[in-house]
């Protein structure tokens, strides 16, 4: 270390951190001091020792800074060893709410590892935590700047009383407006606005920030005292506000204009909320675009849409400007005076300019429609970003729109808004996606200038019901089969893309039942890796479970499709034993369930109902669960110690709850505040109790099912479609689970001791 002022202070730092470090419980779930949790992590990084060893993982699982991203940010990336705190890094905003527990077993099951890779760290194992990983591929998850129980659909920087950018301002689909310190910390307790979605947001100086929402209402914030000023600035019933933006007028207080969906356009002033006279015409559009244009005389040109076009009006004349390829979504006024951007739902985004004869100078593409636009800088230079459908973004150099080569692959949902908040040499930009989470991005070459990626997402996923356990999971046109005791791998089924895996047994022999793009099911022997018996066909539209169904017929195969039937064939001869059309739409899911001399087979789906057919006579058993909870994207029996039965069912509106099969009413329901759940399994515990498991959009939750009490809540960061659990006949000690979705794959063993 230099013999230096800033190199002395650092070696103080880094044996103030040595000295803490010792004061570490080794066992994680002992609870270190308050002071070791929210400050151990700073005086490692002013140390330059922010590493895995001098902030381990039990300190972690407690640590309460809330700042370890931003403390990794700024040191760079020169620190060895940190694979814990980088995987912390990117969970902390989805995971902050957990127990420490809970935190523990998300980073064991993030933080990437391989066996036969060597390169990547080493197979984590801590003693109390209640997951072991067996195998992954998921891919550490791209950090988060903050993240919500709902989508973001809307952002803004607050500015100071001097306009320097003081906080971050973001509206979400419940209508509540949270306000953030610049780190993603929140500063104030979530405002509730509006009784539909924040559509938008438009920041003043002074902290002052107009909402307004899906509800046809315009409101006023203070985001720096975090309250509501004006609850109603102007509202119209049965309306939506379709876009918000601020005039301003020299001499006088800057004036908001609010165009709703009956084509009305309201103007009023920022001190008083005081009504105006509105500057443009009524307009035609129900989703019309407004946004103001400083002009070379020092005065503002108002912007208004009708579709594909744009047109400005002065207050006193208007006229057509500039035609586009799409719908536009979004406009933006440029630093030049007489300058605007445009996003259509072409994918184009141009570059107009109302000073000259041809309306528009510059185009760039998207390969999915533009939804955002916002101004930031590149090498101190003002640069555009553009947000897609796709969840992409873009970087432009200004004046002429020259792209910086790569498209960042920023969410995995439509990019909804986008915000600036200070950086250095080039601007940071924030984007918020449908997939509910708000991420940071320096907007500079090395983080946009990335080649094109395609997400080769999980299709499918299966686990073999007794050891030694085969995972199979379908992605990129292809099945690998991995043998998790011998950690080995094949691969099946090349160049055909599968929507749904089981594994039957026919004749005493596991198979690997797969559908294909076809609506065709086939089965293929991992031993032989060739396809055996006849190709299952009957289906009209892709099939989307599958699952094994032992009766009194044999072991059979049972399909649920988009043609809303349910097949159950006999595998070995390729014949459709039963054909029950009784789903109006897609069947989603399927599940089964042997006990007490019947064997059962249930089916769920987008017309939100369960029905329950005996596997013996292929004939509805019971009346049929309307569920009341939207589409039904899976569903898993369990027997409560009573002697009944009851089927769980996870819904698109987010609930997780218990129906009685046999009177078809709800005894329970369980509610995880993470969005629409996507799967559901069941594992035995000891003492003759049960526990379930269900995903949702940023992790696993895992529930008493007989008290309703947490047990565990795995944070993700990105959503799980499949969830799987097996278990031997009297193992409840453990059970072997199965989690795949966009960030992959996961086999781990769940410890229910350590529950």
């Amino acid at each position: 270390m230099p013999d230096t002022p800033d190199g002395r202070q650092a070696d103080i730092q880094r044996r103030i951190a040595a000295a803490l470090l010792d004061l570490v419980p080794s066992d994680p779930t002992i609870a270190p001091h308050p002071y070791l949790r929210r400050h151990l992590a700073a005086h490692a990084a002013e140390g330059h020792v922010l590493d895995d060893h001098h902030v381990p993982p039990a300190l972690l699982a407690w640590e309460s800074s809330a700042g370890v991203a931003r403390l990794l940010a700024a040191g760079g990336e020169g620190a060895p060893s940190r694979p814990w705190l980088q995987t912390w890094a990117a969970l902390e905003p989805v995971a902050r709410g957990t127990d420490p527990l809970s935190r523990l077993a998300s980073m064991v099951l993030s933080v990437p590892f391989s066996p036969e890779r060597p390169g990547t760290t080493a197979r984590p194992t801590l003693d109390s935590v209640p997951v072991t990983p067996l195998w992954s591929d998921i891919a550490r998850p791209t950090p988060a700047w903050t993240a919500g129980r709902t989508e973001v659909t809307s952002l803004a920087t607050v500015l100071d009383a001097a306009g320097e950018p003081a906080a971050v301002a973001a509206g979400d689909a419940s209508g509540t407006v949270r306000v953030l310190h610049l780190d993603g910390r929140p500063a104030h307790t979530p405002i509730k606005v509006h009784s539909g979605a924040v559509s938008h947001l438009v920041a003043l100086k002074g902290g002052l920030v107009v909402t307004a929402g899906t509800d046809g209402c315009v409101a006023a914030v203070d985001a720096v005292g975090g309250r509501l000023v004006r609850n109603v600035v102007v509202c119209r019933e049965r309306t939506w506000v379709s876009s918000l933006t601020c005039h301003r007028q020299q001499g006088r207080l800057p004036r908001v204009l609010a165009a709703f969906s009956d084509g009305t356009v309201t103007a009023f002033d920022t001190g008083r909320f005081r009504p105006h006279e509105v500057p443009v015409p009524p307009l035609r559009d129900r989703r019309a675009v407004l946004c103001a244009v400083g002009m070379p005389d020092g005065r503002d040109r108002v912007l208004f849409t009708e579709d594909a076009t744009v047109s400005w009006s002065d207050g006193k004349a208007s006229a057509v400007h500039s035609r586009h390829a799409g719908r536009v979504r979004a406009l933006l006024a440029l630093p030049r005076p007489g300058t605007y951007a445009v996003a259509d739902e072409s994918g184009s985004v141009s570059l107009c300019d109302l000073t000259v004869r041809d309306a528009v100078t510059s185009v760039g593409r998207h390969a999915a429609p533009v939804t955002s636009l916002l101004l930031t800088s590149h090498e101190r230079r003002p640069a555009l970003v553009s947000g897609a459908g796709d969840g992409t973004l873009r970087l432009w150099r200004l004046p002429g729109l020259t792209p910086v080569e790569g498209v960042l692959p920023a969410h995995r949902a439509p990019v909804t808004a986008l915000t600036a908040v200070p950086g250095s040499a080039h601007g940071k930009v924030l984007s918020a996606g449908a997939d509910r989470i708000v991420r940071a991005w320096t907007a500079d070459r090395e983080t946009f200038g990335q080649p094109p990626r395609t997400w080769n997402d999980v299709t499918a996923g299966a686990l073999s019901p007794a050891p030694p356990h085969l995972l199979a999971v379908a992605r990129a046109s292809r099945v690998v089969v991995r043998d998790l005791a011998a950690d080995r791998q094949l691969t099946l089924l090349k160049g055909h893309r599968v929507a749904a895996l089981a594994w039957p047994r026919v004749a005493g022999r596991l198979l690997l039942a797969a559908a294909l793009a076809d609506h065709g099911i086939v089965c293929v022997d991992p031993g032989t890796r060739r396809r055996t018996g006849t190709p299952m066909e009957g289906h009209h539209l892709p099939v989307r479970a599958l699952v094994a169904l032992p009766s009194a017929h044999g072991d059979l195969l049972a399909s649920g499709s988009a043609d809303g039937r349910v097949c159950v064939w006999q595998p070995a001869t390729g014949e459709l034993v039963k054909d029950l059309p009784d789903h109006r739409f897609t069947v989603r899911c399927l599940a089964t369930h042997q006990g007490r001399g019947v064997s059962l087979l249930g089916s769920g789906g987008s017309d939100g109902n369960i029905r329950i057919w005996n596997a013996d006579t292929l004939e509805q058993d019971g009346p049929t669960l309307k569920c009341d909870q939207d589409i039904i994207n899976d569903l898993a029996f369990l027997a409560p110690d009573d002697g009944g039965l009851l089927v769980a069912a996870a819904g698109q509106d987010g609930t997780l709850k218990l129906w009685d099969v046999h009177t078809g009413r709800a005894v329970r329901q369980l509610q995880c505040d993470d969005g629409a759940l996507g799967a559901v399994t069941v594992v035995r515990l000891p003492g003759e109790r049960t526990a379930l498991a269900a995903t949702g959009a940023t992790g696993i939750h895992i529930w008493d099912a007989g008290t309703a009490r947490p047990l565990l809540r795995i944070a993700t960061g990105s959503p799980v479609h499949t969830l799987k659990a097996v278990q031997g006949p009297r193992d409840v000690e453990s059970s072997v689970l199965l989690a795949a979705g966009e960030a992959g794959t996961v086999a781990f063993r769940l410890h229910h001791d350590r529950l």
